[in-house]
C-alpha cells in the first residue's frame, strides 16, 4: 500500500477502490426489514421510538448533524510515542470552535473482512452544524498543522466519511464509555437510486429491529464527500451503552442473517464494520 505524501495538506486523501468480499453482518440483515421505497412505507424516524404517541413524537425537538469520520491505518511498528501524539492533538481540535463533538479513539473491533483488510487501527467522529461548519474546521490551520505533523508521517493509509445525520432528541455529544459501530457500504458497480435508496431504508428501519437490544443513538445517511471514501456510499454509527448491548446486538442477528447474504450481494460490494469506545473529552486547551 502506498504511503500518503507528506506533502498533503489536509485528512482529505483517497486510493483505488478494493474489491474485497461481502461479509454476514448486521447491516446486511437490515436488507430484511427494509421499508420498500416504492411502495411508499416510510422508514423509521431516527431517535425516536415508534411506540411513542405522535403528540410526544412531534413535540420532541430534532436534532440534526454533519457526522464527518475518519479512518486512519497507524504504520505498523510506529514509536507508541508518536501514535500517543497523534491522537492526542486530533483530540485537541474539540476546542474549535465549529466542532460540536470530536473523539479520537482506537479501533477496538474490525468486524468485516473489508475492515481487517483495510486494518484502519484509529477513527476521528466529530460533528458540525452546518457543511460550511465541517469546511471551516478543515481548513483551520490548526487542524491543518495536526494533519502535517502528528498523522501523516506515521500513516499508511487514510479514509473520510461525510453524511448528514438526524440524531432524534439528542445528544450531540456522545457520552464517554459508551460503544459506537460505524458501518460504511459500497454499492455494487452499476447500482443506480433505486438500490441506494434500498439499502438507506434498510438503515432506517434499524431502530426497534433488534428486541431486547437498547440503541442509545443512531445516525445514518448519504456520503457527501465520494472522492475521499474509496468507493463507500452509504454510512452509519449506532451508539450503545456498553459493550454488553454491543455483544447482545450479535446475538440478535448476526448468525441468522446468512441466508440473506445472496440476496444483499445484488445490492453491495464490500462493508466496513469496526467499534470503538468513546473516549473521555480533553481538557480545553488554550492555545487553540
Amino acid at each position: 500500500m502506498r504511503e500518503p505524501p507528506h506533502q498533503a495538506s489536509s485528512l482529505f486523501l483517497f486510493t483505488r477502490r478494493r474489491h474485497l468480499p461481502l461479509p454476514s453482518s448486521l447491516f446486511v440483515g437490515l436488507l430484511r426489514q427494509r421499508c420498500d421505497a416504492r411502495t411508499g412505507a416510510p422508514p423509521c424516524l431516527l431517535g425516536r421510538d415508534p411506540s411513542l404517541p405522535s403528540s410526544i413524537a412531534a413535540g420532541m425537538a430534532a436534532v440534526t448533524a454533519v457526522e464527518h469520520l475518519v479512518l486512519f491505518k497507524v504504520r505498523d511498528g510506529t514509536d507508541p510515542a508518536k501514535v500517543d501524539a497523534m491522537v492526542s492533538n486530533l483530540r485537541s481540535l474539540a476546542s474549535l470552535d465549529v466542532v460540536l463533538h470530536l473523539a479520537a479513539p482506537a479501533i477496538i473491533r474490525c468486524r468485516s473482512p473489508a475492515a481487517a483488510a483495510l486494518g484502519f487501527t484509529h477513527l476521528l467522529h466529530s460533528r458540525y452544524r452546518t457543511k460550511p461548519d465541517l469546511a471551516a474546521y478543515a481548513a483551520h490551520p490548526a487542524h491543518l498543522s495536526v494533519v502535517r505533523e502528528f498523522v501523516l508521517p506515521i500513516c499508511d493509509d487514510i479514509m473520510a466519511f461525510d453524511w448528514v445525520g438526524h440524531l432524534g432528541s439528542g445528544p450531540v455529544a456522545l457520552r464517554p464509555g459508551s460503544v459506537a459501530r460505524v458501518t460504511l457500504a459500497k454499492l455494487r458497480e452499476g447500482a443506480g437510486e433505486e438500490e441506494k435508496a434500498d439499502v438507506m431504508a434498510a438503515l432506517g428501519g434499524f431502530q426497534g429491529s433488534f428486541p431486547g437490544v437498547v440503541v442509545e443513538q443512531f445516525s445514518y445517511g448519504e456520503n457527501f464527500s465520494p472522492a475521499r471514501a474509496k468507493g463507500f456510499s452509504v454510512g452509519s454509527i449506532a451508539v450503545f451503552a456498553g459493550p454488553e448491548e454491543l455483544d447482545g446486538l450479535e446475538a440478535n442477528g448476526g448468525d441468522l442473517l446468512e441466508a440473506h447474504k445472496e440476496k444483499a450481494r445484488a445490492l453491495l460490494e464490500s462493508i466496513i464494520v469496526v467499534d470503538f469506545v468513546v473516549p473521555p473529552q480533553p481538557a480545553v486547551a488554550s492555545g487553540l
